[in-house]
C-alpha cells in the first residue's frame, strides 16, 4: 500500500510565541478544554513511551485522569510491561494528537509511582466490572493458553464480590504521575509551516511570574 499521494492542508488554527500564557499548564489545560468542547473523543488518551533496561522503546495508548500542578497522572498495573519499564528507567514520553483540531502535545518528563491512598480513592471510582478486570489482568501481559480462562476468573471474581461488595484494590496497581520537564505544543498550519512551541523547565530561571519555564519556537 502506498501513502505517498495522501495528504491534508492544515489550517485550523496557529499559535503565536507572543501571546502563550508564561505557564505550559495553562494553555495545555486551555487545549484540553477546546478538545471536550470540540467532542474529540476521549481527548486525554495519549500514547506512552517507556524505555527499560533492554533499551528497547515500548509505546502504547493510555488514559490520562488527572492535570496536577506539576504533570499529569494514570493509571496502571505496576507489574505490566510499562510498570517494568518505569521501575528501570523513570523517564517517559507523552504524546497526546487531536485530528479534528489539527494540534498534538508532547511531553518529556520523569515518572513516579503516587501515593497509595490516592489511588486507593481512584480505584473505588470505577465501575464494578472494571475493579474486577484489574484482579484478572494479572500479571498484566502474561501469556495465556485461550480468552475462556479469562472469563471464567472474571466470573469467579464477580461470584467472590457481587455488585453490593467492595472489590480491594490491588497491591499491584495504582497511579503514576509524570512530572513534566518539557512540553511541545504543536498546531499544524498550511503548507507544512507548523507552529511549534516548547516550553522547558530550567529551576536556575525565574520568569516575571517566578515560574521557571523557558519558552522557544522550533522549526517544523
Amino acid at each position: 500500500m502506498d501513502f505517498s499521494d495522501q495528504r491534508l492542508s492544515y489550517e485550523k488554527g496557529e499559535l503565536d510565541q507572543q501571546l502563550v500564557p508564561r505557564s505550559p499548564f495553562e494553555l495545555f489545560k486551555s487545549w484540553m478544554s477546546e478538545a471536550l468542547e470540540q467532542q474529540v473523543q476521549e481527548p486525554y488518551a495519549m500514547s506512552l513511551a517507556t524505555c527499560g533496561a533492554d533499551k528497547k522503546p515500548s509505546v502504547r495508548i493510555v488514559l490520562m485522569r488527572e492535570i496536577t500542578d506539576s504533570g499529569i497522572i494514570f493509571y496502571t498495573n505496576y507489574e505490566s510491561a510499562k510498570g517494568q519499564d518505569i521501575a528501570e528507567n523513570p523517564n517517559a514520553e507523552v504524546l497526546f494528537f487531536w485530528h479534528e483540531l489539527e494540534r498534538q502535545v508532547r511531553i518529556s518528563g520523569h515518572i513516579a509511582k503516587i501515593n497509595s491512598d490516592k489511588s486507593d480513592t481512584y480505584f473505588q471510582k470505577r465501575p464494578h466490572d472494571s475493579q474486577v478486570g484489574a484482579w484478572v489482568s494479572q500479571p498484566q501481559s502474561g501469556q495465556i493458553a485461550n480468552r475462556e480462562i479469562m472469563e471464567q476468573t472474571f466470573e469467579q471474581l464477580k461470584t467472590d464480590y457481587p455488585e453490593d461488595k467492595k472489590v480491594p484494590t490491588p497491591d499491584f496497581w495504582g497511579g503514576y504521575e509524570v512530572t513534566i520537564e518539557e512540553i511541545e505544543f504543536w498546531q499544524g498550519r498550511a503548507n507544512r509551516m507548523h507552529d511549534r512551541i516548547v516550553y522547558s523547565l530550567d529551576k536556575s530561571y525565574k520568569n516575571e511570574d517566578g515560574a521557571s519555564w523557558v519558552t522557544k519556537r522550533l522549526l517544523p
